[in-house]
């Protein structure tokens, strides 16, 4: 694990450096910085994964680099780690931690989500989900930011092994210190027929020049059948890509609405929230209501589905997100197309 901190810092650094962020850059310098290329971008994530966890300074000196990250082992805000998470931070393969807090500091993010995806519709109060007849099983993998490779894979693992049709992943980094334990998990869910659906990120930039994990693609050159990447769209005619969404003519599937989104939050309230985040599971909802109806369709058929029936729109002139150049829609996505819950569920009544 140390040679993997001081690997990524010796990246992260001179990126950050040569970027405006000062000799020794700081969470604060860090975050200023533009993320105009691929490579500044995936610094900066990198940068604030790590330095909460060991300072900078430390760095050049592999003993006080190892106390740091055997302290952030044992003891998080003061409480032993132990209490809270249970695992042994340098087992990348052990399984069966945890607790059953999913409120946790902040449960904000992944009640808006599941209120898209599952809301109940027609009582009258708030919004209508996409879905009807929809169950959400509620995995915290990524507490308060904290995206371990290790806890993003084993949730993959548990919804699978626990029935689930869909897994929903609106998270995101750009840095995957452990790739290979994600891949095993992604291949697992592929091969039990488990969609998955992915954010794209809210960087502005072009993942077919960097990655934003988890991804569909393996190390050997292969990639998962049954996934998707979404990018968010705008519902304004002139912005129909999000101006913070991420894109990719080879990475991103397909568009779908991801600005200015009313969903749950807790407290029993409703607000908008943006983001890719917001974006994917309406994705996963127009997946869930086809396979509530159409319960013979199994992931690999949805996912033709879906993007067969976005809504196409490649010629449509637009500002590409990040710098504002004016390019075709069609060069944003796989498809060119936006998500479309009416066509979609044409196409899946054609195929009976």
């Amino acid at each position: 694990i140390l040679d993997q901190i001081e690997e990524a810092y010796a990246f992260a650094l001179p990126v950050l450096r040569g970027a405006g962020a000062g000799q020794n850059p700081t969470k604060e310098s860090v975050r200023r910085v533009s993320a105009v290329r691929p490579d500044i971008s995936q610094a900066k994530s990198l940068f604030l994964q790590l330095v909460d966890i060991l300072p900078v300074e430390d760095v050049p000196e592999a003993r006080e680099a190892y106390e740091g990250l055997r302290d952030y082992g044992l003891n998080l805000e003061f409480r032993p780690r132990e209490d809270i998470v249970g695992d042994d931070l340098s087992d990348g393969t052990e399984q069966g931690y945890g607790n059953p807090d999913v409120h946790a500091t902040d449960p904000r993010h992944g009640t808006h989500v599941s209120g898209i995806i599952g809301a109940v519709r027609g009582n009258g109060l708030g919004i209508d989900g996409i879905a009807t007849n929809v169950q959400i099983m509620a995995l915290r993998a990524v507490p308060d930011g904290d995206e371990r490779d290790k806890d993003v894979a084993n949730a993959i693992r548990y919804a699978v092994d626990n029935g689930a049709h869909i897994i929903n992943m609106s998270f995101g980094k750009g840095f995957s210190p452990r790739k290979v334990l994600v891949d095993d998990a992604v291949r697992y869910a592929d091969a039990h027929g488990v969609l998955m659906v992915h954010a794209a990120g809210n960087d502005g930039e072009d993942i077919d020049a960097g990655d934003n994990f988890p991804t569909p693609f393996f190390n050997d050159g292969s990639r998962a059948r049954n996934w998707i990447e979404v990018g968010a769209a705008n519902w304004q005619v002139d912005s129909l890509a999000a101006t913070f969404s991420n894109y990719g003519q080879n990475t991103v599937d397909l568009f779908s609405p991801g600005v200015d989104i009313l969903s749950t939050v807790p407290g029993s309230e409703y607000e908008r929230e943006d983001g890719t985040s917001m974006a994917s599971p309406v994705v996963s909802g127009v997946a869930a209501l086809l396979m509530a109806y159409f319960p013979d369709l199994d992931a690999s058929e949805v996912r033709r589905i879906l993007l067969e029936s976005s809504v196409k729109r490649q010629e449509d002139i637009l500002a590409r997100p990040g710098d504002g150049a004016r390019i075709p829609f069609g060069r944003l996505s796989v498809t060119g197309g936006v998500v479309n819950a009416y066509e979609a569920v044409k196409a899946a009544l054609a195929r009976m």
